[in-house]
């Protein structure tokens, strides 16, 4: 397995196609950009028509990852020849949330084959419930198969994201790469760091991932009431104060929501993933030592074994970027630190973040640092 990444910004010259990248069918190019290519896609179909038949995937973001540094207005890649490893990838539309479900089962089936080890998702941060896609691909899918990835960003504005589709950078879309063949290593680990704030809150009243009460309240005038000045500068305030949610039931995991909008007329805010009636939910807020302790603990997750070409993908939420200030990159730090000494890191800040825990089925997170690492053995 051949690996190489790069980093382009305005005054880059562009790419130029590696000597070792022979076999279309073992071949992949990731993506990760600015939401501006979605006006401007000069530059990211440069870099696709320079890898003709091989297949390419990517999506904006909140800012890209290169190696230990964090970037802006760039495009970050990452170039795979896998030896044994065979990919495929697809792209499915997506006009509104309610499809989510059909179209996560519509994904997991283009890619269904006996051979399939994993998968990984870039999808739309906007118009998709992360939850009821993971639910329908988890449908469809073994156990076996390892389900990582992230929603598109655009930095803290919430106005628009983008997939790759047809090598053109387009709204409303998901796509997804599978990994075939049982040489290929998939490591995943997903953490977060958060302290909570205030008392845990039944859900009185929601729908999907729309949130109405909270203790039989209007939910965003109790969660204004948290943010106190701050909540002038909602929706992306939010990112600063994510919910906590636990299933009613002793034993479950948290997991963590963020706001994508705030309805004023409804009082209701919207989450990227599912909200239901009777959870329990906790205000949090960031400690700077615990959300960079959590990127290593994400790091040790994955289990990565030692190899002298491994890709890691970093896909960390826009909102630990927020809190975190002049120190984020410490998080990108810490991940490599952990990480085997020759691992190649790449990735982006996020609307949310698709994996599983230590093990077991894929779920939606949010405000997490969320780990993929890819090899062959």
């Amino acid at each position: 397995m051949n690996i190489q990444t790069f980093c382009l910004d305005n005054s880059s010259p562009s790419i130029t196609r590696p000597d070792f990248v022979q076999d279309p069918q073992k071949s992949l190019v990731i993506l990760f950009g600015s939401p501006s290519f979605l006006e401007t896609p000069d530059r990211v179909q440069e870099v696709c028509q320079t890898f003709s038949g091989i297949p390419v995937i990517g999506c904006s973001t909140s800012g890209e990852v290169f190696g230990s540094e964090i970037k802006d207005e760039s495009l970050v890649g990452g170039i795979l020849q896998f030896e044994w490893t065979t990919v495929q990838t697809t792209t499915v539309a997506i006009a509104e949330s309610s499809q989510s479900f059909q179209v996560g089962q519509q994904l997991a089936n283009d890619l269904l084959r006996p051979d399939l080890r994993g998968i990984l998702v870039l999808s739309d941060g906007l118009k998709v419930n992360g939850s009821e896609f993971i639910r329908g691909m988890n449908s469809v899918l073994p156990e076996s198969v390892v389900i990582t990835g992230g929603l598109a960003g655009d930095g803290d504005r919430f106005q628009q994201t983008w997939v790759l589709q047809n090598n053109t950078p387009t709204g409303g879309f998901v796509t997804a790469v599978g990994f075939y063949g049982e040489h290929i290593q998939l490591g995943h680990g997903s953490k977060g760091g958060w302290d909570y704030l205030g008392p845990e809150r039944r859900v009185t009243r929601s729908k999907d991932n729309i949130l109405y009460e909270l203790d039989g309240k209007p939910a965003l005038e109790l969660y204004k009431e948290y943010l106190g000045e701050r909540a002038s500068g909602l929706p992306a305030t939010a990112l600063l104060f994510p919910l906590a949610l636990k299933q009613a039931g002793p034993g479950d995991e948290y997991l963590v929501r963020t706001i994508l909008a705030v309805d004023e007329t409804e009082q209701s805010m919207t989450f990227a993933g599912n909200i239901p009636q009777d959870s329990l939910v906790q205000l949090m807020r960031g400690n700077f030592d615990r959300l960079i302790t959590g990127a290593s603990e994400a790091a040790i997750q994955t289990d990565a074994e030692a190899s002298k070409n491994t890709l890691a993908i970093a896909i960390t939420c826009v909102g630990r970027r927020l809190v975190l200030g002049e120190r984020a990159e410490e998080e990108i730090e810490a991940t490599l630190d952990v990480l085997p000494q020759g691992t190649q890191q790449i990735g982006f800040y996020s609307y949310g973040e698709l994996s599983p825990y230590t093990n077991g089925r894929c779920e939606l997170h949010n405000q997490t640092m969320t780990l993929t690492t890819i090899s062959e053995q």
